[in-house]
C-alpha cells in the first residue's frame, strides 16, 4: 500500500491506541485478508534450508483423506507461495488461530474436551509416524471461528477488528471449538522401516526434557527416539498450564506423572495415554465437569464476579441439557 498514511499522524489519538500501529512480536508471521471471502488468515515465512520438511508435512496432513479424519488436529494448509526473488523462502497460508487458553476456560468439562482433542491429535500424528518434536503450549492453538463469530484484531486479540472496543466472544460450552497443533518446523515423518527412530536432539521451546540434559545426552550419543519426547511435552504442558496454574486438576496428576518420567522408555505410548484418560473422564461426574475453573492468580473480587456469571450460564446449560464436555 504505497499510499498508506499512518492514522496517528492525521488525528489526535496516540499511536498506541491506533489499529494500524499494532505489530507482531514474531518476525516470521503477519496477518492477511483472503480476498475471496474476507477471511482473516496467517502468513508464515519458511526457510527451506532451515526447515526443509515443514511444507511437506503440512501438505501431507492437509491432503485427502487425512484432512477429513476427525482425529486430525493439525493446522490446515491453505496455500504455499514461493517468493519470486528468493528460492529458499516460501510463505505458507494458514487459518488465523488463537492461543489454546484464550479466552480462559470456564469449566472442567471444557478442559477435558481440550485434553481429549490434544490426545486424539497426538495419536493421529503418531499413527501416521509423525513426531511433532515441539508440541508445547505455544504450539497448541484453537480455531476461533465459533467463539468469535465477528472475528477480532489479529495483534490485540481482545479487541474488535476495528480496534474500537473489546471483541464479543462465547464460552467453549456455548460454542465448542477445535484445538490444533501448529509449527512443524522440526517435525519428522518416518517410514515403517525407520521405526523406532533415533534422531539427533533438537531443542524445542520446552527446555526441561530429561533426555536433553547434557549429562544424559552425552551418555546416549546426543540422540533419542522423538516419540516419547512428544509424550513428555504433552504431559509437561498439562502439568505447567493446568495442574500448577489452575485449581482442581489433581485427577490428572497420576497420568501426567507417568508422561513426564525421566526415563523415556517408561513413559506410556499415546495409545496407553488415551486408554487411561478414558477412565479418568468416566470417573468425573457432571457436577465436577460443570464446575468453574479457578486460576491460581484470581483475586477474590474478580472470582466472585466470575462465579455469578458462571452460575447463570451453568443453570441455563443444565436446563437446556447442553453437554458438559463440549466437543465440536
Amino acid at each position: 500500500m504505497p499510499d498508506w498514511v499512518p492514522s496517528w499522524t492525521t488525528t489526535k489519538r496516540h499511536r498506541l491506541r491506533c489499529e494500524d500501529y499494532q505489530h507482531f512480536r514474531y518476525y516470521q508471521f503477519i496477518d492477511a485478508t483472503r480476498l475471496s471471502d474476507g477471511t482473516l488468515v496467517a502468513l508464515k515465512k519458511v526457510r527451506k534450508s532451515i526447515h526443509p520438511y515443514e511444507v511437506e508435512i503440512l501438505s501431507y496432513l492437509s491432503s485427502d483423506p487425512l484432512s477429513s479424519d476427525p482425529q486430525n488436529h493439525c493446522v490446515a494448509l491453505y496455500d504455499v507461495l514461493q517468493v519470486p526473488d528468493d528460492e529458499d523462502l516460501t510463505i505458507v497460508v494458514m487459518p488465523y488461530l488463537r492461543a489454546f487458553d484464550n479466552p480462559r476456560f470456564d469449566t472442567y468439562g471444557e478442559a477435558i474436551a481440550c485434553f481429549q482433542q490434544l490426545f486424539d491429535g497426538l495419536q493421529f500424528l503418531h499413527r501416521h509416524l509423525i513426531a511433532h518434536r515441539d508440541n508445547h503450549n505455544l504450539n497448541i492453538m484453537l480455531d476461533p471461528t465459533s467463539l468469535y463469530p465477528n472475528s477480532f484484531h489479529p495483534v490485540q486479540t481482545k479487541r474488535k477488528p476495528n480496534f474500537d472496543r473489546n471483541a464479543k466472544h462465547y464460552t467453549r460450552t456455548q460454542r465448542p471449538t477445535k484445538y490444533l497443533f501448529i509449527d512443524f518446523g522440526i517435525s519428522r515423518r518416518y517410514k515403517p522401516e525407520d521405526m523406532p527412530p533415533n534422531e539427533p536432539i533438537i531443542d524445542g521451546a520446552d527446555r526441561t526434557v530429561p533426555e536433553f540434559r547434557e549429562e544424559v545426552a552425552e551418555r546416549t550419543g546426543l540422540s533419542c527416539n522423538p516419540f516419547p519426547t512428544d509424550i513428555y511435552y504433552m504431559g509437561n504442558m498439562i502439568r505447567e498450564e493446568f495442574i500448577q496454574k489452575r485449581i482442581g486438576f489433581e485427577f490428572m496428576e497420576p497420568l501426567v506423572a507417568d508422561m513426564v518420567q525421566d526415563d523415556p522408555s517408561k513413559r506410556p505410548t499415546i495409545d496407553e495415554v488415551e486408554a487411561r484418560f478414558a477412565d479418568i473422564r468416566k470417573s468425573l461426574g457432571s457436577w465436577k465437569l460443570r464446575s468453574r475453573v479457578v486460576e491460581m492468580e484470581d483475586d477474590s473480587f474478580s472470582g466472585f464476579l466470575r462465579g455469578i456469571a458462571h452460575w447463570r450460564r451453568r443453570l441455563w446449560f443444565i436446563v437446556r441439557r447442553v453437554p458438559a464436555v463440549p466437543m465440536p
